[in-house]
């Protein structure tokens, strides 16, 4: 494994990039080639399925030893969630939280994990991670202490202006600008605090299929560290 400790926008958050994440990419794809895949929870534009056991018995020490170093948080790795999961809803059948970039959790603790296992040769396998700044409140991150400011803006905005085209974020909009994307790599995976504002870097022609040997497979996790 490759670790690279960077960091994203003004408020310099950090971003951990580990390359050749996990040793057998190939047979994680035949264990998501394998599996039940159900529509996805709160607001994820796709479907999910259950990981094999063995993958957080391996990859949890190499989580907690790069959130130590990305992060100074050297506590137990508590798991929130973790599955496999493919972006796959049709652009015109978003809701509206899924056109805006968005935070998983307000907390520092809260980490969360994008694992790319779709290959190079295949259509949006390059479709990454990108992060974002609120224009009107210059916020890059949500966190307890900004999370009725912010909301309250967002709302404002969207009554005055009307919801966001029927589109994944792509770059800049008018309500927020694109901090940084982070292309996807095979088997290469990303590490920032849920609280940073993100969205999947989903290209208009990207090829939203749910099946696991077409689609853009991932690895997602929310995780907890000490």
């Amino acid at each position: 494994m490759q670790a690279r400790f960077d960091s994203i926008g003004d408020e310099a958050q950090p971003l951990c990039i580990l390359d050749d994440f996990a040793p057998d990419p190939d047979a994680l794809r035949a264990a998501a080639d394998a599996a039940v895949f159900e529509p996805a929870l709160h607001h994820y534009p796709g479907v999910r399925a259950t990981l094999p056991p063995a993958y957080l018995a391996t990859q949890l020490p190499l989580i907690a030893a790069a959130a130590a170093e990305a992060f100074g948080r050297r506590g137990a790795v508590t798991v929130i969630d973790a599955s496999f999961s493919i972006v796959s809803t049709p652009a015109d059948a978003l809701e509206v939280a899924q056109r805006l970039p968005h935070v998983d959790a307000f907390t520092a603790d809260r980490i969360a994990l994008v694992h790319y296992l779709a290959p190079p040769n295949q259509p949006g396998a390059g479709d990454g991670t990108a992060f974002f700044r609120h224009r009107a409140t210059r916020f890059e991150t949500i966190d307890e202490a900004r999370r009725e400011l912010y909301f309250r803006h967002l709302d404002t905005e969207l009554r005055h202006r009307g919801p966001p085209p029927a589109a994944y974020v792509a770059g800049d909009t008018p309500l927020f600008e694109c901090l940084r994307v982070v292309p996807a790599r095979y088997n290469r995976a990303l590490l920032y605090r849920s609280r940073n504002l993100h969205s999947g870097a989903i290209s208009p022609d990207a090829l939203l299929s749910p099946d696991p040997r077409a689609g853009r497979l991932t690895v997602t996790a929310f995780l907890s560290v000490g």
